[in-house]
């Protein structure tokens, strides 16, 4: 006898998968109620017909549209239908554990060794196509639980896919250690890749029964500790390590030196860069050092020039202003030779005259200069000066106009004058010409010594000039 249900509905725990309810003949008007994170399909004559989501259903004609058009073709919508209510579950399931049933065979590719591989982890479903799972999973059976903990359940979600992931796993696991090149001892580092890779193959599996993998993980590559194989290959892989332990620690050391030692040639390039600088900043402060000095010259050269002018401008020349001192001296003289009164003696008046000429004794030489040529007046200090060939140093003859050593042509110089290399200039002796500013000082080409005028060999190096 067909049972009446007022209300459809399933409030069980999370750890069931996909739930048929009891129930499976009821009126028209019975109230369905759909949970969050639940999905509910009809089924009528072995055909899923309408599928609800969550909220409150009256179970009527209008309000089922797929369930409607059989029922008024049948019925006429007057008599209770038969027909039968899934419940899905919507949630992600965390957690759900997978491994595989047998070990994997795996050629360690360096040194050809065979060793056998397993794998195990986790991975998070979710269903992403119910009436697609109903179809092709549930079947006739009252149910499925997520995992073998379900009560009441004849097979649950992991057992069903238990072979698929094995089969996938075993397929894949080798090949994607060998493709990324992946050391077998160091396999943990990588279990995000593996993940990846075995997540991308397994997908499309679960994908056929409505399924989707939110998340897979590979916890574990279990390796065979016990393997002879296995032992050998790890003490090769220690010994390895330990040699490029000590390759590393060498170019570490290699590179230390590299950088001391570019940090050594930093410092004296840094000194030399110092020192250089030093030496441009004084030869830039001789450079104005001597344009100050051939400043100082030229500056005095023509305030010679200005003075020499004024005193010709005025009629004056030297002889004139030495007679006058003359003169001055003379008289002072002459006004002291009464020095001792009215009664003077002869001695007053010598010490007077003495006076007089000691006040014209600082000009003594320029007076010879004014009395030359007088008989008995010429002294050592008026006496003609010596000419001196500029080319040779050798003493010339008064009058002549060449040298008779060198040939040199005879320009005739005051003993304090000479004649610039540079400009051919006469100037007075001194470091630079009043002329051009050229040096005067000669110099030794080979030790750069300085040289005295007319000089044939150097007194440094002895150097022939």
């Amino acid at each position: 006898m067909a049972q009446i249900a007022e209300i459809i509905k399933y409030e069980g725990d999370n750890s069931t998968f996909i739930w048929k309810h009891p129930l499976e003949d009821f009126n028209s008007l019975t109230q369905l109620i759909v949970h969050e994170s639940q999905e509910a399909i009809f089924f009528m004559n072995g055909q899923a017909l309408d599928l609800f989501g969550p909220g409150r259903y009256t179970l009527e004609t209008q309000n089922i549209p797929k369930i409607g058009k059989v029922l008024n073709r049948t019925t006429g919508g007057e008599t209770p239908f038969h027909c039968e209510v899934y419940f899905i579950n919507k949630t992600v399931q965390m957690s759900v554990k997978w491994g595989t049933d047998s070990k994997v065979r795996y050629i360690e590719p360096t040194y050809g060794v065979p060793i056998e591989l397993g794998a195990s982890g986790e991975m998070n479903l979710r269903v992403s196509d119910s009436r697609k799972l109903l179809v092709k999973l549930v079947g006739t059976t009252s149910g499925i639980a997520w995992d073998d903990r379900g009560a009441g359940f004849t097979k649950s979600l992991s057992a069903s896919f238990r072979p698929l992931i094995s089969t996938a796993v075993k397929t894949n696991l080798s090949a994607c250690i060998k493709a990324n090149n992946i050391n077998i001892l160091e396999v943990d580092e990588s279990l995000t890749l593996l993940s990846d890779v075995l997540k991308s193959n397994i997908l499309p599996g679960f994908e056929e029964y409505g399924l989707g993998i939110e998340e897979f993980y590979v916890t574990t590559v279990v390796l065979p500790e016990s393997d002879p194989n296995f032992k050998r290959i790890r003490e090769l892989y220690t010994i390895s390590l330990q040699k490029r332990m000590i390759e590393a620690e060498a170019e570490v050391k290699t590179a230390m030196a590299q950088t001391e030692a570019e940090i050594t040639a930093a410092e004296r390039q840094a000194v030399l860069e110092r020192e250089t600088t030093a030496t441009e900043m004084a030869r830039r402060e001789a450079e104005r050092e001597l344009i100050r000095a051939q400043t100082e010259a030229q500056a005095m050269k023509m305030s010679g020039f200005a003075e020499a002018e004024v005193m010709r401008a005025k009629g004056y020349n030297e002889k004139d202003v030495l007679q006058a001192e003359v003169q001055k001296a003379y008289a002072e003289g002459i006004g002291n030779m009464n020095i001792t009164g009215g009664g003077g003696t002869v001695a007053g008046d010598m010490i007077g005259l003495g006076v007089g000429m000691a006040a014209a004794g600082t000009i003594a030489p320029k007076m010879g200069e004014m009395f030359k040529g007088f008989g008995g007046f010429e002294s050592e200090s008026a006496s003609s000066p010596k000419i001196i060939c500029q080319g040779c140093g050798s003493e010339i003859p008064e009058g002549s106009k060449f040298c008779l050593n060198c040939g040199n042509k005879i320009e005739i110089l005051r003993e304090n004058e000479m004649i610039c290399p540079s400009c051919k200039s006469k100037t007075p002796i001194g470091k630079f010409c009043t002329e051009c500013g050229a040096s005067l000082v000669a110099k030794c080409e080979k030790c750069g010594a300085e040289l005295p005028n007319g000089a044939k060999f150097c007194l440094e190096c002895g150097e022939k000039l």
